[in-house]
């Protein structure tokens, strides 16, 4: 019978962590946080040196009771939560909930779960760290103050549900200003020459025009293009210099968290939630087969690039296993970490280089395999080599001009041999020439130029942003960027995060009336204020004093001058087509919309035109209702923009928008079918909806009839004679069931196939999805384990 008990965060660690240890060992996930601040309250005594008040949370309740039940016949309690601020918070509150006379709690620190890793940690438990604990609960006051003193007054100004946070704020203002500064931009023209010359027959090459008599030549017009090409034809080409330049290229240190969030956004497209969703995996744990369940990867919430000696001499013996003794360094390739920076965890790697990507594959999902694969081959590379380039060089002159020509070319890989872009320019070699040759030449060809907008923040970019900046920590940062999309401050156009206007809005109304939250250079001393308290030079309660005091200051000026933006009228010059009065904007649901100034007697509105929303709203207002011929608005509603009849509630017609390749709205119009309606008999027609397109009757509202989507599946019910349909629930969810409902109620979760089970005959199977997005046939029939992947079947059935 177990007589220790370790407490972990999640079931998955839990699971690893259990084949390593004993019979004396029982294993529990706490499943993250047990206690918090109440959600119904501050939770917080500003009075009482910011006192806070932790409960139990209540989803939490039945997991403590069960932890609870377990520890009260066991002496020796081993925390094993994960090693960083949040994992001793819950510690420290797990020790509080489960203390009793006679009990004693060990922390243990697990940097990777491996065999090796765990002995080693459960073999020298430490206690708890009231100093990590105290910067965590810091950190969660501060926000909480933050949030639930600034969020009430967005909820009375602008509309419920939004929030501020210290770090969230910056990061939107960031956001915000780049788009200001992109849509402020004014392009400035230049131009360039590039001269293609040649020598002797040998190929041509191009050559840049960079100087005149000395200095940088900036071309603004084609007109000065072209008299500086009218004057070049008549001049000789002279070779003035060559160089041939050895260039050496470093191996990139192994990842810290927000080099990995950065990398694994521009290498794999992935968001920064989805990195550490599977980053977090590889560290807990996966079964490896035969038995075999290990974590793949070091702890992945890190700043530091320090690495465990016996792992660089494992990566250095795996170098000169797979590659000749030229790939690896004389000395192991050590890197410096930043300033002030926490170094509690080695950088994030590999438990062992020696399971390889192509190794463990088969028990990964293939994200997984990719982002594996990812830190494994960064790692190894820095212990390898650095790379080697010569750079070629050739200066050309035309009298008072100056060209240069250059390749470079890789001499020899080392690190690049593992680890490199695939968007490496070929190298185009130039001729061997010698100073003083005259060069013939081919042609000039002037190009035209403007300079360019700063670039729109990705995932990748904002992050490295903040972490230059000294905003937050890595392990906030897919928090902050999940929060900015939930509350719809910022919305992504393909791989960009673009400001809405709620964001602006927000952004403006913190900016005006909250200055010092919104300060970058504020923020990030607080977080060394906060990083001071982790290292014990600063009291937790000091570091929030001065803050907390300015805040107070800044919230007692807005709730006096803050905008109250829900109830602002604001005239406009354009008049009501309905009935000639001006029209005036209002905050809606949905951002900024127009309406008549006569409401209620006039109900007339519709959206204001937004760039790269509704560039096209003038063109669609323009069509009439295609049952009453009233003026159509547009309007956006939960599911998208949809055209609505300016007579409502008289005519109800809507007609859905949808974006097109160049983001402009078209109107998706009923398409009538021949088919008729089993009801009433009217046509039937094809309509797009919240879910998609579907097929019901012209006559609604008067006829509510909606065509099932068949499966091709009879019900099973024996007598009953009935077709199984896709069909869905009140929350959108598909389920699947008899077409004779009420009288029958057969359903089902899976999407039935019509093919039967070779195994017991089964006249259908069901098909079962993964997580990696492949699919499965599987058997209705609990007492069969016939099982096929669908790709299979759908070759065996050719």
């Amino acid at each position: 019978m177990a007589s220790k008990l370790v407490i972990v965060e999640s079931p998955a660690k839990a699971k690893t962590i259990n084949r390593y240890l004993g019979n004396e060992f029982m294993v529990k996930a706490s499943l993250g946080h047990i206690k918090d601040l109440p959600k119904s309250e501050l939770g917080v005594d500003e009075e009482k040196d910011f006192a806070p008040t932790y409960i139990v949370i209540p989803e939490k309740e039945k997991v403590l009771a069960e932890l609870k039940k377990t520890a009260e016949r066991i002496r020796d309690i081993y925390l094993a939560t994960d090693p960083d601020r949040e994992g001793e918070a819950i510690s420290w509150h797990l020790s509080e909930e489960l203390t009793a006379p006679g009990k004693r709690f060990h922390r243990v620190l697990l940097h990777e779960i491996t065999k090796k890793g765990v002995e080693e940690a459960f073999s020298h438990p430490t206690e708890i760290d009231r100093r990590k604990v105290d910067a965590q609960q810091a950190r969660r006051v501060l926000d909480r103050l933050v949030g639930y003193k600034i969020s009430p007054l967005l909820w009375e100004k602008v509309k419920r549900g939004l929030s501020a946070g210290r770090v969230q704020s910056v990061a939107l203002k960031l956001v915000c200003d780049r788009e200001r500064e992109i849509r402020a931009f004014v392009p400035e023209e230049s131009w360039s020459i590039t001269a293609e010359l040649s020598h002797s027959g040998s190929p041509p090459f191009p050559a840049k025009l960079l100087k005149k008599k000395g200095k940088t030549l900036k071309l603004k017009t084609k007109e000065e293009a072209d008299r500086v090409i009218a004057e070049l034809k008549n001049l000789p080409f002279v070779v003035s210099q060559v160089k041939v330049e050895e260039k050496k290229k470093n191996p990139p240190p192994p990842f810290t968290t927000s080099k990995l969030q950065q990398e694994a956004f521009r290498k794999l497209g992935f968001p920064v939630k989805k990195t550490m969703m599977l980053a977090q995996a590889l560290y807990e744990g996966k079964d490896l087969g035969a038995g075999e369940r290990v974590g793949l990867i070091t702890y992945m919430r890190t700043d530091s690039v320090r690495v465990a000696a016996s792992a660089v001499a494992e990566a250095r013996e795996f170098v000169r296993s797979s590659f000749d003794s030229s790939f690896i360094p004389e000395k192991p390739n050590v890197y410096k970490n930043k300033k002030n920076i926490q170094d509690a965890h080695e950088a994030i790697r590999p438990t062992s280089v020696f399971r390889s990507p192509e190794e463990v594959r088969p028990y990964l999902t293939n994200d997984e395999y990719r982002l594996y694969r990812l830190i494994w081959r960064r790692f190894v590379a820095s212990q390898m080599s650095r790379a080697r380039y010569l750079d070629h060089i050739i200066e050309v002159e035309a009298g008072p001009y100056l060209f240069r020509a250059t390749a470079s070319r890789l001499v020899f890989p080392g690190f690049l041999a593992l680890y490199k872009d695939e968007n490496e320019e070929e190298f185009i070699p130039l001729p061997e020439l010698t100073k003083g040759e005259e060069l013939t030449l081919i042609s000039l060809t002037p190009k035209q130029h403007f300079t360019k907008p700063p670039a729109r923040y990705s995932e990748g970019s904002l992050v490295k942003e903040l972490e230059e900046k000294g905003i937050g920590r890595p392990s906030t940062y897919a928090v902050i960027i999940s929060t900015l999309l939930d509350r719809g401050y910022v919305a992504k156009e393909k791989a960009y995060l673009i400001p809405t206007e709620l964001g602006f809005l927000v952004y403006d109304l913190l900016s005006e009336n909250f200055r010092d939250l919104l300060d970058v250079g504020y923020t990030a001393k607080m977080e060394e204020k906060l990083d001071e308290v982790e290292e014990g030079k600063l009291n937790w309660v000091e570091a929030l004093r001065e803050f907390y005091q300015r805040l107070k200051e800044d919230l007692a000026r807005a709730e006096r001058e803050m905008r109250d933006v829900k109830r602002e009228v604001i005239e406009t010059e354009e008049i009501c087509p309905l009935c000639g009065a001006k029209l005036v904007k209002r905050w809606g649901r949905f951002g900024y919309f127009l309406a008549c100034s006569r409401y209620p007697e006039c109900k007339y509105s519709r959206e204001i035109e937004r760039a790269g929303e509704t560039e096209n709203a003038k063109e669609l207002l323009k069509k009439k209702c295609p049952k009453c011929g009233s003026p159509m608005t547009v309007k956006r509603g939960r599911f998208g923009y949809f055209l609505a009849c300016s007579n409502y509630p008289e005519c109800k017609t809507t007609i859905k928008l949808v974006k097109d390749k160049e983001g402009r709205l078209i109107p998706v119009e009923d398409e009538v079918l021949d088919e008729r309606c089993p009801i009433c008999g009217a046509n039937l027609v094809k309509r797009v909806g919240r879910y998609g397109p579907f097929i019901a009757c012209s006559n609604y509202p008067k006829c509510t009839y909606i065509k099932p989507k068949e499966t091709g599946v009879s019900c099973p019910k024996e007598g009953c004679g009935g077709k199984i349909v896709e069909k869905r629930g009140k929350r959108g969810r598909v389920f699947f069931g008899c077409s004779n409902y009420p009288k029958c109620d057969f359903t089902l979760t899976k999407r039935p196939v019509p093919k039967p089970c070779p195994k017991c005959g089964s006249l259908y199977l069901l098909v079962k999805s993964e997580k990696d997005g492949k699919r499965h046939l599987i058997c209705p029939n609990k007492s069969c384990d016939y099982e096929m992947m669908e790709e299979e079947a759908g070759r065996e059935k050719k």
